[in-house]
């Protein structure tokens, strides 16, 4: 088997895309790879604690790399990101697996960024409809809850709320079944790859502007104002 990195943001399209390669057997994952903020020992954009990430890999039972990042700009994130993965390289690592979909921008950057350092980036789910990717996701049993929403498209009601089928159908026409384009994101705390669910409680929900620093560019930001946030706390 190729030896392979699983870049894992802790998210519904992440946990899919490990159960797909996993079962497929055609790459050895020998880590998951984070990037979290540094300063508030959180995952970035998602906003979920580092221990909780901590706890979703002791379960699915990946030995778990942290990108550390202070400044939240790209040159920050691409020079640390490229100093770990030239690490993992010496270890005969040269693919990279991604759980995008369909956005052409970000996977063109991650491929840029990749062949800097020659190595490869596999995006298993590239293309696939997301209503079907969802669905897939719910029949496998998987459980996740939206840890952070755009308030351009969703509100304060849809954020800590679980993920389900009355949840999909209640999205408006312009959110993607996936949130592909950013509309919201989400923390998998069980399902076919963990050896346990992932306990937490849900605290409170915190609305945050949006703030561009530096060359820091969100993609399908869109007219987004802010973020609302919950709260979700280890058990």
């Amino acid at each position: 088997m190729k030896k392979a990195i699983f870049c894992w943001s802790g998210g519904k399209d992440s946990s899919l895309c490990l159960y797909e390669v996993l079962k497929e057997g055609e790459y050895d994952i020998k880590y998951l790879l984070t990037t979290v903020n540094e300063n508030f020992k959180r995952i970035s954009m998602h906003g979920v604690q580092e221990e909780l990430l901590k706890r979703q890999a002791q379960s699915i039972g990946i030995e778990l790399k942290i990108v550390y990042v202070r400044e939240g700009s790209n040159a920050e994130y691409e020079r640390n990101m490229e100093q770990l993965l030239l690490s993992m390289k010496t270890e005969g690592i040269e693919h990279v697996i991604f759980g995008d979909i369909f956005l052409e921008d970000l996977r063109q950057y991650r491929e840029n960024n990749l062949d800097k350092i020659g190595m490869k980036a596999v995006f298993p789910l590239w293309k696939k409809d997301t209503k079907f990717l969802i669905e897939r996701f719910l029949e496998l049993g998987f459980k996740t809850v939206t840890c952070c929403v755009n308030d351009f498209y969703l509100g304060e009601d849809q954020v800590g709320a679980e993920i389900d089928v009355d949840f999909i159908h209640s999205l408006p026409e312009n959110v993607d079944p996936c949130g592909e384009n950013g509309e919201f994101h989400t923390f998998c705390f069980d399902g076919p790859i963990f050896k346990k669910p992932v306990a937490f409680t849900k605290g409170e929900k915190v609305y945050k502007p949006l703030e561009v620093k530096g060359d820091k560019v969100c993609s399908s930001v869109g007219q987004t104002k802010g973020f609302w946030f919950c709260e979700l706390i280890p058990i």
